[in-house]
């Protein structure tokens, strides 16, 4: 297993952000998963969220499983323009990008999977592409949890089919896998916070979670 090399500094998150889209209707759908990432985490870790309007999110600071203060936040600005509140929060509290770590749905990552990366490209996810555009970096961590896609589809974001399979809920079965999923993810990210994304990536990337059987 790699580790991290002597003298290297750690990348530790410090401002946790959910990708999603903030109306009911788009509740339990794939593309919000991150927001029910950042939801989860405020449950176990005890931290408020509330609406922000200088940051156009949901937004709450508190103690995670370390003593240092963490940030979490869901843009209500719509997917495609979630880098304004990214960008809103990283201003207000003089906060480096490498400290910003993104959570967020991915079809050409199977359901159970999940990818942790210390940095990369959009790879056609909107919210993705914003975030870039106003933090003028690739170089930050994100955490992409895998949604699969429908058989015959493409990625491609202006698909109509590709719309309908985000946009859509998770079937009984798929939820069940999701919940743990969820407690994966949290697993991921409390490891990031203690011991650094390197060391997430090693323990959390190869992980795979089975679809459980009815």
């Amino acid at each position: 297993m790699k580790e991290v090399e002597p003298g290297k500094k750690l990348v530790i998150p410090k401002l946790i952000v959910g990708l999603g889209n903030p109306e009911p209707k788009y509740n339990q759908t794939r593309h919000n998963i991150g927001f029910a990432v950042v939801d989860n985490l405020a449950n176990i870790w005890q931290i408020s969220l509330s609406e922000n309007r200088k940051f156009k999110a949901e937004f709450g600071e508190g103690r995670s499983t370390k003593t240092e203060k963490i940030y979490l936040l869901k843009p209500l600005t719509y997917m495609n323009r979630s880098g304004q509140a990214i960008r809103a929060v990283v201003d207000w509290y003089k906060l480096p990008p490498s400290s910003v770590l993104i959570i967020y749905d991915d079809m050409d990552l199977p359901m159970g999977r999940l990818r942790l990366r210390l940095s990369g490209s959009a790879g056609g996810h909107n919210g993705m592409k914003s975030a870039i555009a106003h933090l003028g970096t690739q170089e930050f961590p994100r955490l992409r949890i895998g949604i699969g896609k429908p058989k015959n589809v493409t990625a491609e974001s202006g698909d109509p089919k590709t719309i309908s399979h985000v946009l859509g809920k998770f079937s009984p079965t798929e939820s069940k896998l999701m919940t743990q999923m969820l407690d994966l993810v949290v697993e991921t990210v409390e490891i990031s916070l203690k011991q650094g994304i390197e060391k997430a990536m090693n323990l959390y990337n190869s992980r795979n979670i089975i679809i459980p059987e009815d």
